[in-house]
């Protein structure tokens, strides 16, 4: 009988239910999407391209290690085994090779290797690397036209290069690689056997020799490509590959394990996946059972009437309660099947952006599982439950008589409850403020920020109806300068507090959470170029348009007159322990005319004077316990262990990361050994410099000033998926401010009508209407301006040191006026629909 009422209850008060299931729709598509994301890093297919022919491959381990041993009370030991990924290829020792050759079932081992080797003065539009020719057989590669390698002048590059290059044998190919850019004579043109051309990789293959000296490996190798002999069983020789491998730190990669050996970037795009598709989608439920029990109890709340002569017809709570719960369900069901078939469209233009933005690689292919959808359908019916319950208990708890009498005029306060469970929330939000206060790394910090944001703004979501009576006390004076729809204005504001907040939550939500978003990185980029620009010394700056500044290139700098010092810049990602920890490499000669990280602790000529040495920030010598004359152990890029003694620590962190150490320990460790800049200091000018870097195609000669606003650009790229990431929480926030408005307002079709009645005209109605919104809209923003200025100054101590966060007034003024459109359009629309019906007939019709 419930839930036969429950529909009929839906099938006629279609108006008021739309609200409800537009909010749980947009909440179901959301968590698929993030859903989605969450399973691709989890499961996503990673194909091969280079290893396609080798169906078994042999690789460096890509991680660090830790084993901790835990001591149970029973007095025995549990161990506990972690590991890292590190940042660059780790390489393999040549002898590994030895070990597996002989081995029943194994045709041929075929050495690899992977380096960077970038066309100069030539189109490219994907990564470019070199091989040795020796190893064409991995994918396979064959001559379609030309000759293979023959000298260390002869190269053969890919035919889609060729094409999209125009190139053919015989011309000439300058080629940047680990060391001096170099002319190459084009030998031959290849390509692939029985597939297509490579589409994420340029593929540039030199004779062994050369390519053994580019790849400035001696002794080792990217990896080992196994080819079996025919009708040999994979699973067995994997098996025997492995037992000869013992004792080794080598992994064997059959199938689809392949990709992520040959694709690092993809393998850790599946890691960052996992992280965004979680963080987005704790955030997306958070907000979504904010918004949506918001909905659900202006939608219980217009029903009030309703409801209240149920129970003085002797309904009993329970009915009430069963009957919310059915109706909830069934909007929830529909809600959350629509959602989460909207939501694999939106999930697939989320992967497609990102592949844009440079998030993550194209070949990490997205998988569309049915788990997200499930999940996304489950969580919505549970929320819309859970929404209806918490909306619908007072009404099913309270007297008949009591339920009638609030039905017509809105209670003077809210529940104690309500009103307890607010102050515990602002009480929780006043300490999420304080312990961020309190962090000082990025990942520590951010999503205690966003946490932050969306707790206070439940505060004022349970605290609304008190803050709202507050702020009309308030505005009494102001909008009485309105004339008397001011003053109507004020009053209904007054009266209907309750159903005020809701349209005050998700402005707030609204305003307070994208003043945070839009201030977070302009923040935290703002005070590390601070440091950056304070601490560089140099009076000029050399940027490449390629992959970087090469060591000769650095080395004509410094015997150009008038230059004193030339340090040249790499960065990198180490770990010390398991912990990751951002670090340059920098060239120690003359490197206090150049660089002032602001020693606060030893010395910067000690370190300047031992190649053994490192610099370490304040922040990093506290989370490690170092200080001068410390011993720190780490492990490089590739994972490779390195023992040194600190020698300086600097304040300056933010600007030029946690850890500095001698640039030929950290070049020798990476993929790319190329200066990303070098800081020259001295009297020679632009030209001289220019001149001298003249056969260097691609670098520039850049005022520090001028190298700082690039690097501004760079972080704002960078900072765009962060944007698009939360631009959908906002827009879902958005929606909910229009879905609550325009309930808010078609509630009110009575109301208008008897105005009508009074002698008001639409216009006067419609204006009445607009100082509303535009009420509500001031007490919204100054509650979600205080919420992000609370936020977001806790958040610059923690990072900066400073209480003082970049917040742009073109920007906030941007976020304020578009949520003022916001408000107006989504209040005028509804009440010009109000209108249209005679006051008479309104009036007369049942309520």
């Amino acid at each position: 009988m419930m839930l036969r009422y429950a529909l009929r209850t839906i099938r006629d008060r279609k108006g008021g239910f739309l609200g409800a299931l537009l909010a749980l729709m947009c909440a179901a598509a959301l968590i698929t999407a993030c859903g989605t994301l969450l399973e691709t890093g989890l499961r996503g297919r990673i194909a091969t391209e280079r290893y396609a022919a080798a169906p078994l491959v042999v690789s460096a381990d890509q991680n660090v290690h830790r084993i901790t041993a835990k001591h149970k009370g029973n007095g025995e030991t549990k161990a506990k085994h972690k590991a890292k990924p590190v940042a660059e290829r780790a390489w393999l020792p040549g002898p590994t090779a030895d070990r597996i050759r002989s081995l029943e079932g194994v045709r041929k081992v075929v050495p690899e290797l992977t380096f960077l080797a970038e066309p100069v003065a030539e189109p490219v539009d994907r990564p470019s690397y070199g091989h040795s020719w020796a190893s064409a057989s991995l994918t396979p590669f064959k001559l379609t036209t030309g000759r293979a390698p023959a000298t260390a002048d002869d190269i053969v590059i890919d035919r889609g290069f060729a094409e999209r290059a125009g190139l053919k044998p015989g011309d000439r190919l300058t080629v940047q690689s680990t060391g001096a850019p170099r002319p190459y004579r084009i030998s031959g043109i290849a390509a692939p056997v029985g597939r297509d051309e490579l589409q994420q990789q340029t593929s540039l293959f030199f004779f062994a020799a050369e390519a053994e000296r580019l790849a400035a490996r001696p002794g080792q190798v990217t990896a080992l490509g196994v080819l079996p002999t025919p009708g040999t069983d994979l699973t067995e020789l994997k098996r025997q590959v492995e037992r000869a491998l013992k004792g080794t730190t080598a992994q064997v990669a059959t199938g689809d394990d392949r990709g992520p050996v040959e694709f690092l970037d993809a393998a850790g795009a599946r890691i960052k996946l996992v992280s965004m598709g979680g963080a987005m989608g704790g955030t997306a439920l958070l907000v979504a059972i904010l918004v949506v029990v918001g909905t659900f109890a202006l939608s219980i709340q217009q029903r009030h009437r309703e409801l209240a002569l149920l129970r003085a017809i002797a309904a009993t709570s329970r009915q009430i309660r069963r009957l919310l719960g059915r109706e909830a369900l069934i909007v929830g069901a529909v809600a959350g099947v629509l959602g989460s078939l909207a939501g694999l469209p939106l999930n697939t233009w989320l992967h497609s952006r990102f592949i844009d933005m440079g998030a993550i690689p194209a070949n990490l292919e997205r998988t569309a599982g049915i788990c997200p959808a499930v999940v996304a359908v489950a969580v919505t019916l549970l929320g819309a439950w859970s929404a209806a319950w918490i909306s619908g208990r007072r009404i099913a708890r309270i007297h008949p008589a009591e339920a009638m009498a609030e039905s017509a005029v809105e209670r003077d306060r809210p529940a104690r409850g309500r009103i307890a469970a607010g102050l515990v929330l602002l009480v929780g939000g006043g300490v999420l403020v304080a312990v961020l206060s309190g962090l000082r790394t990025e990942a520590a910090s951010t999503p205690v920020t966003f946490l932050a944001v969306v707790v206070l703004a439940t505060a004022v979501s349970l605290l609304g109806p008190l803050l709202i009576r507050t702020a009309s006390a308030l505005l009494v004076g102001p909008l009485r300068l309105a004339g008397f729809g001011g003053a109507l204005a004020t009053a209904n504001i007054r009266g209907n507090s309750t159903r005020m907040a809701a349209v005050v939550t998700p402005l707030t939500l609204l305003i307070g959470m994208t003043c945070t978003v839009l201030s977070v990185q302009p923040t935290l980029g703002g005070a590390a170029r601070t440091q950056a620009r304070e601490g560089t010394r140099a009076t000029w700056v050399l940027a490449a348009q390629g992959p970087g500044i090469p060591s000769v290139a650095a080395e004509a700098v410094r015997t150009t007159q008038g230059v004193t010092a030339a340090t040249e810049v790499v960065r990198t990602t180490v770990r010390v322990g398991l912990d990751k920890y951002q670090a340059q490499g920098v060239t120690q000669a003359g490197l206090s005319r150049t660089w002032d990280p602001e020693v606060t602790g030893g010395s910067l000529a000690d370190f300047a004077a031992d190649p053994r040495t490192a610099a370490v920030s304040e922040l990093a010598a506290e989370q490690l316990g170092l200080h001068s004359g410390s011993t720190l152990k780490l492990h490089l890029g590739d994972g490779t262990p390195a023992t040194l003694t600190v020698a300086a620590v600097y304040a300056r962190g933010l600007g030029f990361g946690d850890l500095t150490l001698p640039h030929d320990l950290v070049a020798r460790h990476m993929d790319n050994p190329l200066a990303a800049t070098v800081l020259v200091a001295g009297d020679s000018d632009h030209g001289r410099l220019a001149a001298a870097l003249k056969k260097f195609p691609g670098i520039a000669v850049l005022a520090p000033a001028t190298a700082d606003r690039l690097q501004a650009d760079r972080q704002q790229e960078n900072s765009e998926v962060n944007y698009l990431a939360m631009g959908l929480m906002l827009a879902f926030t958005a929606i909910a401010v229009v879905n609550t408005l325009a309930m808010s307002v078609s509630e009110r079709i009575k109301e208008f009508a008897m105005l009508r009645l009074a002698g008001a005209t639409r216009r006067q109605v419609l204006r009445i209407l607009r100082i509303e919104a535009l009420s509500l809209l001031l007490i919204a923003a100054v509650l979600g301006t205080g919420i992000a200025l609370a936020v977001l100054t806790a958040f610059s101590i923690g990072m900066t040191g400073s209480a003082r966060p970049t917040v742009t007034p073109v920007v906030y003024a941007t976020v304020v006026g578009a949520a003022a459109l916001l408000v107006l359009v989504a209040s005028a629309l509804p009440g010009r629909l109000a209108l249209k019906a005679g006051p008479v007939e309104v009036a007369a019709s049942k309520q």
